[in-house]
């Protein structure tokens, strides 16, 4: 293993992020925003969202698994290639008259899973490109290089989407992920292949089961963590997936440009989070995260009354302005709180199971955010002239899950003191 951060390997596993990114982001604002366009309503664009995120989900431990079974370079290759396949004969349908929501949601779905699978094999592939003193800093690079990647991808997306329409941002992000495909062939990682004695079949569900048993037995605060996230993608996360796109494009009447700006300030964010996660990471432990997430609670205060009734009527920019500004302080600590508890988790899993353990904390994070998104949606439609309701709600229920995390991470730090 090289012990310089920027390794050979290493640098192509991040160009490829930058560039499969990219493309994602690219092709998801442009459908988004094409759904959210052409039926206005909060309720249907959030059920677009949420079904289309469950296969992904269902299907994350599997690809953990699979990550420990298979070279992971072959494997981001495949993934790559799958989603351009998809991405081209979806243009093909848009451009011989067969779209439709459904159909875009389908393959909002189908993007949905290949990525799903292709996130674990590549946060299990970076403690072996990289050393341990270097960790932190890799994880923070990557997700870094995937904000910036955010950052750009709306931007480019909410001026192209105006200018040159649906089509042409279908075929660059179709054209983002070949390249990255092509780009990590020549990725060097080490592999050694694991003996199995059953079929693929029962092999990959005994795999999963020792992930669990890992999880749950072995090392019960991963378990607590799970919980804890799971809880706040319901209640407060998807309250910002749901809730930016629609307040920024139905509420403020925001402009495709504006409308990238804005959804680009928050990958802003992230990427200062990634820069400064090597700083922070050094002073945060989890007994404390707590107070974190409290500061996290109390920015959905402003963010509140940046839509009253009082602040909209101001006009539109001291609303956005008020709107983004929080926006932008809550993704820089969530970012922050992501990779801290991303590295802690890898530090403290064996190589052979690290596929298995991210792919089902994935899973298990990412299992309430169709609820939570169809649940904010409805109560979006429902609120339409007093979306700072639903906000406070997230306000509320976010301070139930601080209280909640101090408790469980304490006992924990405790319980293993004894």
């Amino acid at each position: 293993m090289n012990g310089k951060l920027f390794n050979r390997d290493f640098s192509l596993v991040a160009a490829g992020q930058v560039i499969s990114i990219f493309g994602a982001v690219v092709v998801r604002f442009a459908l988004d925003l094409y759904v959210l366009d052409i039926t206005g309503r909060a309720d249907i664009f959030a059920l677009v969202l949420a079904l289309s995120a469950i296969p992904g989900i269902l299907f994350s431990p599997i690809g953990g698994a699979i990550a420990d079974r298979f070279n992971r370079r072959n494997l981001m290759v495949i993934f790559d290639f799958s989603s351009s396949a998809i991405i081209a004969a979806l243009l093909l349908m848009i451009n011989t008259g067969h779209s439709s929501v459904v159909v875009i949601g389908f393959a909002l779905a189908m993007l949905s899973l290949i990525s799903s699978m292709y996130q674990p094999t590549v946060q299990a592939s970076v403690p072996a490109l990289v050393s341990d003193e270097n960790l932190a800093s890799a994880n923070g690079f990557v997700s870094g290089v995937g904000a910036i990647s955010g950052l750009l991808g709306p931007v480019a997306g909410g001026v192209l989407y105006s200018q040159i329409g649906l089509n042409t941002l279908i075929g660059l992000s179709c054209a983002a992920f070949l390249f990255s495909a092509v780009m990590e062939i020549f990725i060097h990682m080490p592999f050694a292949q694991r003996e199995r004695t059953h079929s693929m079949f029962i092999t990959i569900i005994g795999d999963l089961k020792s992930g669990f048993f890992y999880i749950v037995k072995v090392n019960p605060t991963i378990l607590k963590i799970v919980l804890l996230a799971t809880a706040f993608n319901l209640f407060m996360l998807s309250f910002f997936i749901v809730g930016i796109p629609y307040i920024l494009r139905i509420i403020m009447r925001s402009s495709g440009a504006m409308y990238g700006i804005g959804m680009g300030t928050g990958q802003l964010a992230a990427i200062i989070g990634a820069v400064l996660v090597g700083v922070f990471s050094r002073k945060m432990q989890l007994e404390t995260l707590h107070r974190v997430l409290f500061f996290v609670a109390i920015l959905l205060i402003p963010l509140s009354a940046a839509l009253t009734p009082l602040m909209l009527g101001l006009g539109y920019w001291p609303s956005f302005i008020l709107f983004i500004t929080s926006c932008t302080a809550v993704m820089l600590l969530m970012t922050v709180i992501s990779i801290f508890i991303i590295t802690s988790v890898q530090k403290k899993t064996p190589d052979d199971m690290l596929g298995k353990v991210m792919a089902i904390i994935m899973a298990g994070t990412q299992c309430a955010a169709p609820l939570g998104q169809a649940l904010y949606g409805f109560m979006l439609e429902i609120f339409k002239s007093a979306v700072y309701i639903p906000a406070l709600a997230a306000f509320l229920f976010t301070m139930v899950i601080v209280f909640a995390a101090r408790a469980a991470l304490r006992s924990g730090a405790a319980g293993r003191r004894t």
